[in-house]
């Protein structure tokens, strides 16, 4: 049996899978988000160690967890989470959506060698220019750093006792040669680190350590592999097959990812697409990343005090855009802007404009946010034909209808089950625990597929053309 704990924003996923990949048990964990100031995102790392260990009994009494053999790890990715020499953390982790390091990152990205050497964009999110504004303004945090770990790896600490990350996750820092999949010297020189202060590094699908005997014992087995396992986008893609060159994802969770894997490095930073390496060896792939997906609709939610699910139940069949636009800008945008300060914006709203109207609007700006990362994508030369739809805002059919017409791309939805980043974290402890190789990550079986409306393609065109002016105007503002 393995074990996948995927440590998302809001909550702590842990599945336990037996050697045929059923999903035998799930339990989840709440977590919180401090946002202190504008821009900031903030998570305590003990409050993952407690959702863990929850997680870790719950199983043990959903099922016999005793043939355990290996654990997987997903987590949100470019998290800054800072230790000293005694394994304590520093000061509450900067979470993937903390834009206030948009003047160290934008210091970062004018020196070459970080595109040159990342193949990226070093965008506020990212842990490098994080760890930079914490020398800048916490200068006695930045001087007692032993360790720099990304969440999930804060969160392999207190499973494992070790300090370690893998290739997929590590290639979100700003700091990794993503090429050589290896730690960059030179980079972290550059920020006054040194590799001592950074994990070793494996593959995701290797092992990186052995699960803490306190903790086998609440599962009531021995000698726990615990895998490298991978960012949550990497994970994802593991769990829903997606591991060979031209396969493709669109999540649409808090924030949105169009997802493409590679079999060769493809780097092209101009386009702010990520190119990051894959969880397993020899692979890489490419993201277009929003922001704000299903973040964007709970925001009117709040807004508006209906539930997401009111605001999205009574749609109606899909129809042209109307004029009323939405830029889901909520906390600054990456691709394809890298703009850390643009905020959101409703436009042209009239004395007819109601809530279905708005909701319309919502659904559909994002869903142009991904048509940007499509076509930003698509300029490096990657071109997909199809692509799963994974994430909470795919249970909604008016949702994919309207993002496969914006793309022009039929999405296509898994039959009945989970087949995210828990689920490839598992499949990583599988792989690490029992030498499996990535063959065991198969695609889900499909239960429907959103063809692209052809009738309303060239209405859906013209909208995202507007989208885009839009957007030109907005940041001049």
């Amino acid at each position: 049996m393995f074990i996948g704990l995927d440590l998302g924003t809001s909550s702590l996923k842990a599945i336990v899978m037996n050697d045929v990949q059923d999903v035998l048990a799930e339990h989840r964990v709440s977590l919180s988000v401090s946002r202190p100031h504008d821009g900031w995102s903030e998570q305590d790392a003990d409050d993952w160690f407690v959702a863990a260990e929850e997680a870790l009994r719950a199983l043990a009494a959903k099922v016999n967890c005793s043939t355990v053999t290996g654990i997987g790890l997903s987590g949100h990715m470019h998290g800054a989470t800072l230790f000293d020499g005694a394994d304590q953390p520093l000061r509450p982790c900067m979470l993937w959506n903390d834009t206030r390091a948009h003047v160290e990152a934008a210091a970062m990205d004018a020196e070459p060698q970080f595109r040159a050497v990342t193949g990226n964009i070093v965008f506020p999110g990212f842990t490098a220019p994080k760890v930079a504004w914490v020398k800048m303004h916490e200068p006695e945090v930045f001087a007692r750093i032993a360790k720099v770990l990304l969440p999930k790896d804060a969160l392999r600490l207190f499973l494992t006792g070790g300090h370690m990350s893998e290739m997929s996750d590590a290639a979100g820092t700003a700091w990794l040669d993503t090429g050589a999949r290896d730690w960059s010297d030179d980079l972290l020189s550059a920020c006054d680190l040194s590799r001592a202060q950074m994990p070793a590094l494996v593959e995701g699908s290797d092992a990186s350590g052995t699960l803490r005997p306190e903790l086998a014992e609440i599962l009531g087995a021995r000698d726990v592999t615990v895998a490298g396992g991978a960012g949550d986008n990497a994970a994802a893609a593991i769990g829903a097959g997606v591991v060979r060159d031209g396969s493709a994802f669109v999540s649409l969770g808090t924030s949105g990812v169009l997802f493409a894997a590679n079999d060769a490095y493809r780097p092209d930073p101009a386009t702010a697409v990520h190119a990051f390496c894959h969880a397993v060896p020899d692979t890489w792939h490419q993201m277009g990343v929003i922001l704000a997906a299903t973040d964007a609709l709970e925001w009117l939610s709040r807004v508006t005090g209906q539930s997401a699910a009111a605001l999205t139940g009574d749609l109606g069949a899909l129809a042209a855009p109307a004029r009323t636009l939405f830029l889901p800008y909520l906390g600054g945008e990456r691709t394809p802007h890298n703009d850390a300060q643009i905020r959101g914006q409703f436009l042209h709203l009239d004395h007819a404009t109601d809530a279905q109207a708005m909701v319309r609007a919502v659904l559909e700006g994002v869903a142009f946010a991904f048509a940007d990362c499509r076509d930003a994508l698509a300029s490096t030369g990657t071109r997909i034909d199809s692509a799963l739809a994974l994430g909470g805002g795919a249970n909604s059919a008016y949702w994919l209808d309207v993002i496969a017409t914006a793309l022009d791309t039929p999405l296509d939805v898994p039959a009945a089950g989970d087949f995210g980043a828990a689920l490839g974290a598992a499949r990583l402890g599988m792989m690490a625990a029992t030498g499996a190789d990535m063959s065991i990550a198969s695609a889900p079986p499909v239960a429907r597929t959103h063809d692209p409306n052809r009738a309303l393609t060239a209405a859906f065109s013209d909208a995202h053309l507007r989208y885009q002016q839009a957007y030109t105007v907005l940041k001049d503002l």
